[in-house]
């Protein structure tokens, strides 16, 4: 596989080190003032996850970004690993036709490889048949991006997109919702994007920031900034209390952001929630369903003789 892959992780409980039993809710006691005694329950250390980072498209600084980014809210036990989108996949994903090659270019290279080496190779094609490498899987693309479906087919674990972490999120702590975006089409793609999640009666919509992808990086940072700021305080303008950052290459900046719009609006980074979403989902338990609209079409192509990818 030809792309690159990058890892970071928090400390892990040693092995030898046994497990605590959480100890059951204390029971109330009587008070002898007003303030109540509240039932309570501790912690304690789960086994560990591993999550894949997938970066769509062929840009691997980007990759570095959103893991660099991760590491100060990383919870202990959790390793992450990032994967950027060998070439010929595009190196910026700014329209549909960018979507599905990256997302075909990322298929090919991933799926050999997200299982145990040790496991039978002749069960390739049949996802939940083989050991998985990775519990869960994070598409870093700010899109509703067509690699996300894709994943939900093929994987076990649960797949989760930027996009929809941030919004999903933002849904949860503020009122209404708007989203920075770069160039001007963005502004179109991902108001439509917002309408398919069902969140449209809770926009105040997309506002450009006149920047293709590849120039969050290559632009001075501190016209980036202004940019991106400038963008936010237009949402804020029309009602938004949560304002998410609309690629995953505006990661570093989302400081600068909320230092503009104030301490009573939520600036929103998918890739920091994303990754908290999917430790909550492994947490407890839940997995992509297959009973529907996510079963694997693997068999179908084995029948067809296609069992290429």
């Amino acid at each position: 596989m030809s792309s690159s892959t990058t890892t970071t992780t928090t400390d892990a409980p040693s092995a030898s080190t046994s497990t605590p039993t959480p100890s059951p809710p204390s029971a109330p006691t009587p008070a002898s003032s007003s303030t109540p005694t509240l039932p309570t329950i501790a912690g304690y250390s789960l086994p560990p996850i591993s999550i894949l980072l997938i970066n769509p498209n062929s840009t691997p600084h980007m990759t570095t970004a959103c893991l660099t980014s991760l590491a100060p809210t990383l919870p202990p036990g959790v390793t992450v690993t990032g994967f950027t989108a060998p070439r010929p996949a595009p190196s910026a994903i700014e329209g549909h036709l960018d979507g599905v090659l990256s997302a075909a270019e990322c298929i090919r290279a991933l799926l050999p490889h997200l299982h145990d080496e040790d496991d039978d190779e002749d069960t390739a094609d049949a996802p939940g048949a083989r050991r998985p490498k990775y519990d869960a899987f994070l598409v870093a693309c700010f899109s509703a991006h067509p690699l996300i479906a894709a994943l939900r087919e093929e994987v076990p674990g649960p797949v989760v997109g930027i996009m929809e972490a941030a919004l999903y999120a933002a849904r949860m702590v503020g009122g209404r919702v708007g989203v920075v975006a770069t160039a001007a089409r963005s502004v179109v793609m991902h108001e439509d994007a917002i309408r398919g999640y069902g969140l449209a009666g809770h926009s105040v919509g997309a506002e450009g920031t006149g920047m293709g992808v590849l120039e969050l990086e290559t632009l001075e940072q501190e016209e980036v900034a202004r940019r991106m700021c400038d963008a936010a305080e237009q949402l804020v303008g029309r009602g938004a209390d949560c304002v998410c950052l609309g690629c995953a290459g505006m990661v570093g900046l989302r400081e600068k952001v909320a230092g503009r719009v104030g301490d009573g609006v939520q600036v929103v980074d998918g890739v920091g929630v994303g990754v908290q979403f999917l430790v909550g989902l492994v947490r407890e338990g839940l997995r992509t369903g297959k009973a529907g609209a996510y079963a694997s079409a693997g068999e179908g192509r084995r029948r067809r003789g296609q069992a290429w990818v």
